[in-house]
């Protein structure tokens, strides 16, 4: 079993990862319950997993939401608080969250407000979650100005990590989670991102031991930058951001819907922050070529086209303007000085980007 700490002093908590860990989760979250209720919230394409979640801890409640980004609702919030609160669920009481990103980050906003603050753990079942959104306690729901404006930071008492359960995730799942992987690389480690470029097709064909050493790579990174920025005001945290500011407006265009999922939205939205530090002249246009060929290569939207997104630039820069991280009206940008070299940028000039994006399209 790989341990990684994530340290946040009073709020510290351990992620675990190892090949078959859900079936032995009881082990690790019936000591943490304390003899308290255990309700597993899990959406509904994951119902094999939960059974197995089940039987390892001998039984407990459940409930079980629709799957998909729209579930990200205020709607489907008040739905299962209202579930919770109908199982009896105390402070402190375990909450586990048990699926892909969507309900992780729906399980831990409720944890958050529900009666002031409930615990949670996570026991992410998609290659995304498992690399970044169970760690770190980011936690938000979609409105119809834009995603993840309403949340909360709430961290989860525990992260089970059981790689195995990818085996059963569909192929462009796990190559929209890969794009996660490959962020970490881009940010600051360009020897990992050499390692994607090199193991990333092995990787997503089904090889264990490259997709548990992408897994615990990239959750010691996210869990390093998160002890040294929990709340992001420091730049530091930001960083994680690469490929979102771009890929959210995408992600908006697109309805948050099926037709462009999270992952395929950060590919994307690296590959147009890679294109636009090279048409501004800060990285090479070669290393922009080369981030874009690694997510063709494995089958990932490297642009607008390929994201299958037509609007008008006046529109994505519209989304933008609706970003969480807008401040005063102006919206920092992770650029790039090249591969493994990206830095916060919070000069930038949105008519410049609309500019950049009116010729991408």
């Amino acid at each position: 079993m790989t341990t990684i700490t994530v340290d946040l002093g009073a709020r510290t908590y351990p992620v675990l990862i190892e090949a078959g860990l859900l079936g032995r989760a009881g082990d690790h979250l019936a000591p943490l319950a304390k003899g308290r209720r255990i309700v597993i919230v899990a959406d509904e394409n994951v119902t094999g997993h939960l059974a197995i979640l089940v039987e390892a801890l001998n039984g407990c409640e459940t409930v079980i939401l629709p799957p998909g980004e729209s579930s990200k609702s205020w709607a489907m919030l008040e739905r299962l608080c209202d579930a919770l609160l109908a199982h009896g669920v105390e402070r402190g009481d375990l909450v586990v969250a048990l699926g892909g990103g969507v309900i992780g980050d729906l399980v831990g906003f409720a944890c958050a407000i529900l009666k002031r603050g409930c615990r949670f753990a996570q026991v992410p079942t998609t290659l995304l979650a498992q690399v970044d959104s169970s760690v770190g306690g980011k936690t938000a729901i979609n409105t119809a100005a834009g995603k993840n404006l309403v949340g909360a930071f709430k961290q989860p008492e525990i992260v089970l990590i059981d790689p195995q359960v990818l085996d059963t995730l569909p192929p462009r799942e796990l190559a929209a989670g890969y794009a996660e992987v490959v962020k970490y690389g881009l940010i600051d480690d360009a020897a990992f991102f050499a390692w994607c470029e090199a193991n990333g097709a092995a990787l997503l064909a089904g090889d264990a031991e490259a997709r548990r050493y992408a897994i615990a790579h990239a959750v010691s990174a996210k869990a390093r930058i998160v002890a040294a920025d929990e709340y992001e005001t420091r730049g530091i945290r930001a960083l994680l951001n690469l490929g979102h500011t771009f890929g959210h407006a995408l992600e908006a265009e697109a309805g948050f819907g099926h037709a462009l999922i999270h992952g395929e939205a950060v590919a994307a939205g690296c590959a147009l922050a890679f294109d636009y530090s090279a048409a501004k002249g800060l990285c090479a246009a070669e290393d922009a070529a080369r981030v874009a060929a690694h997510f063709r290569s494995v089958g990932l939207p490297d642009g607008l086209a390929a994201a299958g997104i037509d609007a008008p630039a006046t529109r994505l820069i519209a989304h933008m303007r609706h970003d969480k991280k807008m401040a005063a009206g102006t919206l920092p940008f992770l650029l790039a000085h090249g591969i493994g070299r990206t830095y916060l940028d919070n000069s930038v000039d949105l008519a410049e980007v609309e500019a950049f994006l009116a010729a991408a399209r």
